[in-house]
């Protein structure tokens, strides 16, 4: 067995990096086509291995013998989450998981759909026809408000605008080190980005841990999360709960799995709709035909398939997480290849969202190639908006009952228009967003166009 083929040579090594860190998904794309499912190259003494097979990326996602971390890139982002779910590993992972795990079943996250609902009406209410509109900022801070709400079970007053800010600076630093050269050094070299990250991450530590503190002091308990896991107890040691240093990491994490992934699915969905007005009128339909002037419910949502294969469209052509990565502790043996150890494993949902191998007409926005079949014969990690395995993403409930139930309010009350034709560009940052922002128009849903969409049903 041997290391998997790729770029070789200093020159061609050079240009697969080089694009790598322009667009990673389609550069990844590109090598796993060109290489029959699995690539690699060595750069600087970085071994780099791309996975496009899914039974490969099931050994690694399941991980049956333990051999797999995050990767270095991931573990750096502890600069910001700590030892959270995100980032911790080992004993301390299986720990946390079981703790948070039960506070974000089905059942429990059914307790947030009302605020949330209520947060989205306020959005929607503020729209006026013919604004124009930068939606992924609007995204961005109408889940800031809803994590907060639902996280805290108050507002922060200006305290979550400064988490939201300084969350924001320490991504796009974190970004700013990872695609650029700036990745060789080790981390004591104190880049600007490096002492940007520790004022911001020290701004953080302000808020939260001043919430946690305050509300554990206090005894006060409700439904919102931090509350329950305030009293969340391990079995095996029903004394001992999180102290506040690991109640702030997983906060802050589920700060931004509840905030930023979820705000950047609802941009990209909003824009796909005002690109696909037909499609935009049928999922309006939907929502009228089951919501009618009411306002959303949890009990709403076995209701809405299309609303939903609508976003589960969307995320498979724009997963928010784009990349997850992955390290082997020991020389490990994957299909036909052998990975050393310290290796760096990268797949990436996009290219395999994108894949023709998987999916009929890749690049189309096709919604219902979630409710005609299409979809299910699927090998297993050819869709992956959430990750898969174990550490499959433990908020994944809580973040498509968000967004189904803030898209059909959103959709009830306007419609987007583009304002430009220009190709929107994606930022492949740590989640997948528009560059630049999102300038969409606003159109009120009008009697009047209620009445052509009742004429056509009819």
């Amino acid at each position: 067995m041997s290391f998997p083929p790729g770029p070789r040579g200093v020159i061609e090594v050079a240009r697969a990096f080089h694009s790598f860190t322009r667009e990673p998904p389609a550069a990844m794309m590109r090598l796993i086509q060109h290489y029959r499912g699995t690539a690699g190259f060595n750069m600087a003494g970085e071994r780099i291995v791309f996975l496009g097979d899914p039974e490969l990326i099931a050994e690694v996602l399941l991980d049956k013998d333990g051999v797999f971390v995050k990767d270095r890139v991931t573990r750096g982002l502890s600069s910001l989450l700590g030892q959270g779910l995100l980032t911790s590993e080992g004993d301390l992972w299986r720990r946390q998981r079981k703790l948070i795990a039960p506070s974000l079943t089905k059942k429990h996250i059914a307790l947030y759909a009302d605020s949330m609902v209520r947060l989205a009406e306020k959005y929607a209410s503020s729209l006026g026809d013919g604004q124009e509109r930068d939606v992924a900022a609007d995204m961005s801070a109408a889940t800031l408000e809803m994590v907060v709400d639902t996280l805290f079970g108050t507002s922060l007053g200006g305290g979550q605008e400064r988490v939201g800010r300084a969350i924001d600076s320490v991504m796009e630093d974190f970004q700013e080190i990872i695609q650029t050269w700036r990745r060789a050094f080790p981390e004591w070299v104190p880049f600007a980005a490096r002492r940007r990250t520790q004022r911001m991450v020290a701004e953080i530590d302000e808020v939260v841990l001043r919430v946690v503190r305050e509300r554990r002091a206090s005894g006060a308990r409700g439904d919102d999360l931090l509350s329950r896991l305030l009293v969340a107890r391990d079995e095996a040691d029903p004394t001992g709960g999180m102290d506040d240093r690991q109640l702030r990491d997983e906060v802050v994490t589920l700060f931004i799995a509840g905030h930023e992934t979820t705000a950047n699915a609802l941009a990209w969905t909003l824009l796909l709709l005002a690109e696909h007005p037909e499609l935009d009128a049928r999922l309006f339909d939907e929502v009228r035909r089951v919501l009618g002037d009411r306002a959303a419910t949890v009990e709403d949502l076995p209701a809405l398939p299309f609303t939903e294969a609508v976003l589960k469209e969307s995320m498979r052509l724009y997963p928010p997480a784009h990349i997850i990565g992955r390290e082997p502790l020991r020389d490990v043996k994957l299909g036909a290849w052998s990975i050393p150890a310290g290796a760096t494993v990268l797949i990436s949902p996009w290219a395999l969202h994108h894949d023709p191998r998987f999916w009929d007409d890749p690049e189309a926005f096709r919604p219902d190639r979630w409710t005609d079949g299409s979809t299910a014969d699927l090998p297993r990690y050819a869709y992956m908006p959430f990750g898969g395995g174990p550490r499959i993403c433990v908020g994944n409930h809580f973040a498509m009952m968000e967004a189904v139930l803030v898209l059909a309010t959103i959709v009830r009350r306007v419609r987007f228009e583009r304002i430009s034709r220009a190709p929107v560009r994606s930022q492949f940052a740590i989640t997948l967003r528009p560059e630049g922002g999102l300038a969409l128009r606003v159109r009120s849903r009008s009697n009047a166009s209620r009445g052509r969409s009742a004429a056509r049903r009819s």
